[in-house]
């Protein structure tokens, strides 16, 4: 590369294509660590502050949730339920009382203790810390009538730019002000990458100490997709960027150039999402997490709550495919009545179909709820079970499922050992569904949730797209389908890899469907397996994205 490409490119983890050009605007930002200072007057009145400013941020947070949906609103619910938290603000209450010292100042050290307490559980926790620490900051913005950290309010459209962004803060972008994202930190699996793509926002994430150099540019062009931040854009190159379409329709099939089927299909995450997902032209469900109807429950729901649950998202795919995953219980969705909150390492612990082997009643409810809502709905049913890693374990679900009547049963291949069992766990079941996100944290042994190992967290690495190659592999074999669910999947790039290794069905946000979709119809089975042999020739993440990224031609003239 030369001097001058150097200085013109600033390179980072493209988390979610398409390009934008405009001004940069930084993030506001937290007033940062208040004074360690004491008082002795007004204790009673300072105290009696904290609640008042924690109830404020935490109406403020669920008035913003009633007037978003799906994914956004949920992390602005998760993130009210916080700021209403009474451990924290009892605490801070506490320690004003006792220590004598500002309520700024004890909010600030109530909240450090919850989120060192969160981090050192790791997994689902861990990531809530920095759901803490955006809170606090809120509350202390409260405290000191100062404004409030997060996203800039402007008209005019703009590339925004900041360290990284609390879940809260990307919940509340709007694609037509936002263009483009550009953060210091981050990965592609963090909380501002999932969010992006959901929004259709390009980002760049995790371009470290070069977002000065960003800053310090008018003008920037980003190219979500290729990972990179041009900082002098040619008055061409915006305006090519600026005409671009911002979110591109879905015209199903699913289909290479040369009419290679591939089924693209929608996540749904909770009810809300499925009438939305079918409406975006969705081939089908290729991932309907059952999450939902158990998180924030002291007792597993009843049979008949399930079947409600089941029944909303089946009827809203009449017709067309609905994968149904098993409870993911453990590591970062921990269920008091299921899972322990005691082990030292959550991530490697019982979740999963492992949760079956200490409360089985609660899998054969779920089975007798889905095979109940299927009996009933047009839509065609298939269930997958997670976080399988033997043999047994497969054919053992297998056996459930038939016992029920669900015959197109099948696994998620999320760790290295159902890759490499990949073969004969597909002669025990109907399909597999890859999920990227966790094999890619298992694989390279980095926590996902984990900022300073971001640049672990892509499944462009080589050890997970050859784990993805044998898995497809194993599938082929004993002539059965081989699906990816992961974010992966949204990537049109690395979803074209993936359909030169021989994946039969991609399922990602609706978003994602007509970028996706638009580049597989412009690109020949025969340029995906080319693409695919490229990346899996590569000895780095980042020349593999490069290398599959040069056999699609197709994407510079998508502007993906």
């Amino acid at each position: 590369m030369s001097g001058e490409e150097q200085i013109r490119i600033i390179r980072g983890a493209g988390v979610s294509p398409g390009r934008a050009a405009g001004p940069t605007v930084r993030m506001a930002t937290a007033a940062g660590e208040p004074p360690r200072r004491r008082r002795s007057q007004g204790l009673d009145e300072a105290s009696a502050a904290i609640p008042a400013a924690a109830s404020a941020v935490a109406e403020d947070l669920t008035d913003r949730a009633e007037h978003t949906e799906g994914t956004a609103r949920e992390v602005l619910q998760t993130t009210a339920q916080i700021a209403k938290d009474p451990t924290l603000v009892s605490d801070a209450q506490q320690r004003v009382r006792d220590e004598q010292i500002t309520p700024e100042r004890a909010v600030w050290e109530a909240a450090g203790a919850v989120a060192s307490q969160f981090e050192s559980l790791g997994g689902y926790l861990a990531e809530r810390a920095r759901d803490v620490a955006d809170v606090r900051d809120r509350i202390i913005a409260h405290l000191l009538g100062a404004p409030s950290p997060g996203v800039p309010q402007r008209e005019e459209p703009y590339i925004l730019l900041a360290r990284d962004l609390a879940p809260v803060d990307t919940a509340q972008l709007d694609p037509e002000v936002v263009r483009a994202l550009v953060t210091e930190e981050g990965g592609p699996t963090s909380h501002t990458a999932i969010l992006a793509r959901a929004l259709g926002i390009p980002a760049v994430v995790g371009v470290g100490e070069a977002i000065e150099q960003v800053a310090a540019r008018d003008v920037v062009l980003v190219d979500g997709g290729a990972g990179e931040v041009l900082l002098d854009p040619t008055e061409e190159q915006v305006a090519a960027a600026k005409e671009r379409v911002r979110v591109r329709a879905f015209d199903p099939p699913g289909r290479t150039k040369d009419g290679h089927r591939v089924a693209l299909l929608a996540n749904v995450g909770e009810v809300a999402e499925a009438q939305p997902a079918a409406d975006s032209g969705a081939e089908g469900v290729g991932l309907f997490r059952t999450e939902f109807a158990f998180l924030g429950r002291d007792t597993e729901p009843s049979v008949a709550e399930q079947v409600d649950a089941y029944s909303a998202v089946f009827a809203a795919f009449a017709g067309r495919r609905v994968v149904i995953r098993t409870l993911d219980a453990g590591a970062d969705k921990p269920m008091p009545f299921l899972t322990s909150g005691e082990e030292s390492n959550p991530a490697l612990g019982v979740r999963g179909i492992r949760t079956s082997w200490q409360d089985r009643d609660v899998l054969e409810n779920q089975l007798t709820a889905i095979a109940q809502a299927a009996e009933d709905s047009e839509a065609e049913v298939w269930v997958m079970a997670p976080m399988v890693s033997r043999v047994a374990e497969a054919e053992d679900f297998v056996t459930a499922c038939a016992a029920h009547g669900l015959h197109r049963a099948g696994v998620m291949v999320e760790v290295p050992s159902a890759a490499l069992l990949a073969g004969p766990i597909l002669a025990r079941a109907e399909f597999a569904s890859i999920g990227t996100n966790d094999l890619t944290q298992y694989t390279l042994a980095a926590d996902r949730l984990l900022g300073s190992l971001a640049p672990l967290s892509t499944p462009w690495d080589p050890a997970v797209l050859q784990l993805l190659q044998y898995t497809c592999d194993g599938g082929a074999a004993q002539s059965r389908p081989v699906g990816v669910c992961g974010e992966a999947a949204a990537d049109p790039a690395l979803a074209a890899v993936l359909v030169g290794m021989g994946v039969s069905s991609l399922s990602m946000t609706p978003r994602a469907l007509g970028d996706v979709g638009a580049l597989l119809a412009a690109t020949t089975l025969a340029e995906c397996r080319a693409a695919a042999g490229r990346a899996l020739a590569a000895e780095s993440a980042e020349d593999a994205r490069r290398a599959a990224r040069g056999a699609l031609p197709a994407l510079v003239e998508l502007a993906l």
